[in-house]
């Protein structure tokens, strides 16, 4: 069963002039007759600060690093940012930094990236399968409760902003009667998500964001926990180089000592200066790129609620969503299986991608996770209806349109009358389409 459709194949534009200069995003798919998945996008003055940092002589984690750091802090208003190489590693040292007895359990999504299930595992811990709503991808406090009761009471529980969407952070910890101490939020697509009026990065004890090469911020890797706990912070800062407890920066500044010290297991999970160097440049996009894949989306709702089978998913709390991704379910009135849809779209130009294959389907996590008696029937109802539509920054509202007019003009039953769309002259695309739709 083919589960992803990335994107049409196209060629990359790897070279030769960038495709905007002055920080406005490109604009490729108004005039072309492939819509991609996904784009990645470095900004000019991101690629003018990689250089800089190649050019000093000092490339791995230092001064550039702590810098962005500052600067992330005080974007999602925390007190503490640790920058790591991906998501998947902050979620780890996020965990580790808890200091549970091995084997503790720890409640994960049951639809979420494998990452984030090996995240628990590596640190010593048993992820226990949390059943979600399937209007929504998220757990509710009822399946929370259900997992407790099943499997007994955790030591821990991860929270997945799935697709940028604000997830009930105090009512879920609540319902796996757990303090905030003990949640670690998977903020991977939520750069940008509010819940309530808090941004994600400072509601919990710790945070763990991406900077993967299709997140709402690209770097190309790279990741980030964020903390108001100074002592927690401090033990992720050495135990994402190897627990030492000065790195090469820190013995090189004025007053520096070569002697280091090591009092517990870490991971070589740092960041580089010119990993930092291009996430401080991007970040000055950021709020652009926002207001944009906000217009993107309020365009798909108005046009999908014309097309009947085809159903955003709802937003499980109060707040403001990322918008990182565009998931739809493809239910039973559309007339079209799923899988079948992603071929037909794939043929017609459109890249899609599914998020994601539940855990409990995946053969390693039916040896190691722990599942509820009676399985997780919301995860199994979600999956072969899940859907993601291409959404990003640099996507025309035609492009959009188009989008829109092929999922209604492949319907089985649609009324007969004029093509979906005009037809287009093809040109190369200026922008990289990106072949993975997810990583950590």
């Amino acid at each position: 069963m083919t589960i992803h459709r990335l994107r049409p194949r196209q060629r990359p534009v790897g070279r030769g002039r960038p495709p905007a200069l002055d920080g406005a995003p490109p604009k490729p798919e108004s005039a072309v007759e492939k819509v991609p998945f996904a784009v990645t996008w470095i900004s000019p003055e991101a690629r003018r600060a990689a250089q800089d940092v190649l050019a000093s002589g000092w490339v791995t984690t230092g001064h550039e690093t702590e810098l962005f750091e500052s600067d992330f802090a005080a974007h999602v208003e925390a007190e503490h940012a640790i920058a790591v190489s991906s998501c998947t590693a902050a979620l780890e040292l996020a965990l580790r930094a808890l200091r549970l007895p091995p084997g503790a359990t720890v409640l994960v999504p049951a639809v979420t990236f494998c990452g984030a299930a090996h995240a628990v595992l590596h640190a010593g811990l048993r992820p226990v399968l949390v059943d979600i709503d399937p209007r929504t991808a998220t757990p509710t406090p009822a399946t929370v409760a259900h997992a407790v009761r099943s499997c007994g009471r955790p030591q821990a529980m991860m929270v997945l902003h799935y697709a940028g969407a604000p997830a009930p952070v105090a009512a879920l910890a609540e319902a796996a009667r757990l303090p905030l101490a003990r949640v670690v939020e998977d903020a991977a697509h939520a750069l940008g998500t509010s819940v309530g009026d808090l941004p994600v990065g400072s509601l919990s004890r710790a945070t763990c964001f991406s900077f993967y090469a299709t997140k709402n911020l690209p770097i190309g890797e790279g990741g980030m926990v964020t903390t108001d706990d100074a002592e927690l912070a401090a033990g992720i800062r050495r135990a994402r180089l190897h627990g030492m407890s000065a790195d090469a920066w820190r013995r090189m500044l004025p007053g520096g000592r070569w002697r280091y010290t090591v009092e517990e297991a870490g991971l070589k999970a740092n960041m580089t200066d010119v990993q930092a160097a291009i996430g401080r440049a991007q970040l000055q996009h950021f709020a652009e790129w926002q207001r944009r894949r906000h217009a993107l989306a309020a365009r798909y709702d108005k046009a999908l609620a014309a097309v009947p089978g085809i159903e955003p998913l709802d937003v499980p709390a109060p707040g403001r969503h990322a918008r990182h991704l565009y998931v739809v379910r493809v239910l039973a009135e559309y007339g079209t299986g799923r899988d079948e849809l992603v071929e037909a779209l794939a043929a017609h130009g459109i890249g899609t991608s599914v998020h994601f294959i539940p855990l409990h389907h995946l053969p390693h996590f039916q040896r190691t996770a722990l599942t509820p008696p009676g399985g997780l029937p919301g995860a199994d109802l979600l999956f072969p209806q899940l859907l993601s539509l291409p959404l990003h920054p640099f996507l025309s509202d035609a492009a959009v349109d188009r989008v829109c007019g092929e999922l209604a003009g492949l319907r089985p039953d649609r009324p007969t009358g004029p093509p979906a769309h005009p037809s287009r002259p093809t040109r190369p695309a200026t922008a990289l389409a990106h072949p993975y739709a997810e990583g950590r």
